[in-house]
């Protein structure tokens, strides 16, 4: 304690180099915040987003969800994955294109969702949820052509629950000329996987197939799955049961996505970490350094008065740790808000979902900044400690009074 007050006089003594070594901790503790929350954030955030409702499974036609071809036979496949053992529902995901005509304004392209529920007879009421959630008004009902929208659609389009909205949906072609739909709004909903800008509606399947006229294939994009509990056994028996189809668990799927991309960005964010760290070390380090050159003459004074070696390098490590510490600590909230505004540029990027984050603090993340925050403190006062330590006392008394 006494040497970490002699540290705080002395860097008190010196307010102008005392205040540029917290500012530079401070900001090099920020990106290295968001180099450690960035490193884990979107495999984190992926997860989170793929639990949120219920559904550990997903099967698609492909290796990746909605990459791939679309299921075939889907109303088959989906009734012989709910009568599985293992299994508790399965629902039929489909998604159409559409285009939302407004008066005296260009035309909106949004996406239409049709979902439906299947689940074995005689196990009693599944209760399961669709892959929104509602914002306001109401989810839909059992009757056709209700509707739920994303908010971005809501103002683009003057819309609010009990509203109707009227849209031409493409099924089979992207050019298809169908008549317009009149649907009826009942609620406003977040979609986790529609990006910023996009506009979703969401709906049944018989919704989306009265839609389509009638003009609609037995195909899905995806089915969602929830298991009775292990969605690993429940997996492996939908891949056995010999349906063309590849069957996926949410760790699975977080999995094949951290491989194709998600690796990217903790390699970005281990080499930032290395040299944001790089830095604050030198950064201490010249202006301990700078320090201790100034006051030879007092500290070869206060050796000569008495004071033990250790001590004196003890007074060098707390002005590190001082300056270290109180940087790191105003780190904190300038990290989360460079965070913020990052992760808002960063999710404006086509084809990201709005709900999906890239930087996501964790213990983990935390317990790290604070492990090379001590690293520094103790790397950047290394050679300003061996400078004291071996200082010669009669030798620099005389060059300080000769000089």
């Amino acid at each position: 304690m006494k040497a970490l007050r002699f540290a705080a006089r002395s860097l008190v003594r010196q307010p102008a180099r005392a205040a540029l070594g917290v500012l530079g901790v401070a900001a090099v503790g920020a990106l290295l915040l968001d180099m450690l929350m960035l490193s884990n954030g979107l495999v984190v955030s992926m997860r989170d987003l793929l639990d949120r409702y219920g559904w550990d499974i997903r099967v698609a036609g492909g290796d990746l969800p909605l990459q791939g071809p679309r299921i075939r036979h889907a109303s088959t496949t989906a009734d012989t994955i709910a009568n599985l053992p293992s299994v508790r529902a399965a629902l039929l995901f489909r998604i159409a294109d559409a285009r939302i005509d407004r008066p005296n304004v260009g035309p909106l392209t949004a996406q239409l969702v049709g979902v439906e529920v299947r689940s074995a007879p005689g196990r009693g009421v599944v209760r399961t949820s669709p892959p929104w959630t509602i914002v306001s008004g109401r989810d839909i009902g059992s009757a056709a052509g209700d509707v739920v929208i994303n908010q971005p659609l809501a103002s683009a389009s003057h819309i609010a629950p009990g509203s109707i909205l009227t849209m031409r949906v493409s099924c089979v072609a992207e050019r298809e000329a169908l008549p317009p739909t009149t649907l009826h709004v009942t609620g406003l909903a977040e979609f986790p996987f529609s990006g910023v800008n996009e506009y979703v509606v969401g709906g049944t399947l018989g919704t989306l197939k009265t839609a389509c006229g009638g003009n609609v294939v037995d195909e899905v994009d995806l089915l969602l799955v929830t298991s009775t509990g292990d969605a690993d056994g429940a997996a492996a028996a939908i891949r056995a049961a010999g349906l063309g189809v590849n069957a996926m668990t949410n760790d699975e799927v977080v999995g094949r996505f951290q491989q194709a991309g998600f690796s990217y960005f903790r390699q970005i964010s281990s080499v930032l970490t290395a040299v944001t760290v790089s830095f604050a070390v030198l950064l201490i380090t010249v202006l301990l350094t700078v320090s201790v050159n100034q006051r030879l003459g007092e500290i070869a004074a206060l050796r000569a008065l008495g004071l033990s070696r250790s001590r004196v390098v003890k007074d060098v490590l707390s002005e590190s740790v001082l300056i270290v510490g109180t940087g790191g600590l105003l780190s904190l909230p300038l990290g989360w808000l460079l965070a913020a505004g990052l992760d808002n540029i960063l999710k404006a990027m086509p084809g990201v979902p709005a709900e999906l984050h890239f930087f996501v603090l964790e213990r983990e993340a935390l317990a790290v900044h604070l492990a090379l925050l001590v690293l520094t403190a103790l790397l950047a006062a290394a050679y300003p400690m061996r400078i004291v330590s071996t200082l010669p006392i009669a030798a620099t008394l005389r060059d300080e009074v000769i000089g």
